[in-house]
Parts: structure tokens; sequence; C-alpha cells
């Protein structure tokens, strides 16, 4: 068995009775966003909508959406998991059960769901399983986790539509997580908008090079 088979079998098998147990303090966000001068929490601007996404090392994953005309404000933090409000260095480990991951907050009235999923699909590898180039560990794989029927249906779509493009291109198998979103934990302070404040700062994202076509337009009904 390879080693990133051992990693992804690994996350496979760890359960809530085998994860760090956190603790009930939230980690606490109260400064604005830097980029976007708009604020980390809800309330959100009426009319906007949000989901989490998970596409590797957060910092350059909440910049590639930061960057994106529509979205309203960003936040890193930690989803998928087990671990109740995790800190940075216990998601590390591996034991939390989870991935490091975006909250996009975006307008609907200028970009639609459909783009903000191209984006995801575009923006980095997700055929990798638990890594995302040299990053390596559960903590990295890639990820969708949705708030409405409609845009589980969606995300559903474009990865069926991505992968035929994938699969044209002669690249992998995607391997990104999509599941209803259970709870968003936010990172530590030090992390939110980290390569604004740190612009020579790393950032392992990569991507396919593959075009994801949008307008697969699915209804929740």
């Amino acid at each position: 068995m390879s080693f990133l088979s051992r990693i992804a079998n690994r996350h496979a098998s760890l359960d809530a009775s085998q994860a760090l147990p956190g603790r009930p303090e939230e980690i606490p966000v109260t400064d604005p966003h830097a980029v976007l001068d708009a604020s980390l929490q809800a309330p959100f601007p009426e009319g906007s909508e949000q989901i989490v996404v998970a596409m590797g090392c957060f910092w350059g994953a909440a910049r590639k959406f930061w960057q994106t005309p529509g979205v309203v404000s960003t936040a890193v933090g930690y989803a998928g998991g087990f671990t109740v409000n995790p800190t940075y260095q216990e998601t590390c480990t591996g034991q939390t059960g989870h991935t490091e991951a975006v909250l996009v907050v975006f307008d609907p009235e200028q970009i639609s769901i459909e783009q903000i999923l191209k984006v995801f699909w575009e923006g980095h590898d997700p055929t990798q399983g638990p890594r995302q180039g040299t990053d390596v560990g559960t903590q990295y794989r890639s990820a969708i986790y949705t708030n409405s029927d409609e845009q589980l249906a969606l995300v559903q779509a474009t990865r069926a539509v991505f992968q035929s493009a994938l699969t044209a291109a002669h690249k992998g198998e995607i391997t990104t997580e999509i599941a209803p979103l259970d709870t968003f934990y936010y990172a530590e302070y030090y992390h939110q908008q980290y390569l604004h404040k740190n612009p020579g700062g790393y950032c392992g994202l990569g991507d396919t090079g593959v075009t994801c076509p949008i307008g697969v337009g699915v209804s929740a009904d």
C-alpha cells in the first residue's frame, strides 16, 4: 500500500471516538476582512449565499476567492471532521478529521454558484486524494460542503462535467469529498487573509490546466 493510500485510509477509519476532543470555546474572530473590508462572520449582507470549499492549504484558496468579483467575504477554517473548535496544530496531526477550508460568501446577483464552482474546480487539482502538491495529509484533501439541496445538485453536476473534461485530457479521477456542511470552525486570526498580510508567503496551489465548462444548471426539484 502506498504512503498516500495509508493516509487516505487513516482518515476513512477515523471516527468521533478516536478524534481529538477539542474545546467548547470558539476561536475568536473580530477583525474585518483586510482586503474586502467585510465581516468574517454572520450576519452577512441580505441576499448573499455561502459555500465552504477545501483546495489544499487554505491561504492560497482564500486569496483565489477574495480576488473573484462578486465574492463578499472569505474566511479560513476547518470543516469535515469531528473535533470541536480545533486549532491549526491539532488539524495538522490528522486526528481531527477536518480539512483546511474556506468559507466563501458571495452575491448571487453578481456571480452565480456555477461560477464559484468553476473557480473551485479550476483552481486546484481535485484528483490527488489526501494531498495538494507537496502538502500531504488528510487536512489538505479537496472538499465541498454545501448549504442547500440546490447547491449539492449543482456541485454534483459540475463535478460530472469536469470529470468528463479531465478524462478527455487524460487526467485522473476526482477525489473531492462532497457533503452537506455540518460545522465550519474559524481558524486563528493570523491565518485570515494570510497572503495579503504576508505577500511573499507560501502558496502550494496547483491546477490541472483543464477548463471546467459551466452552464450545467440543475434544479433541486
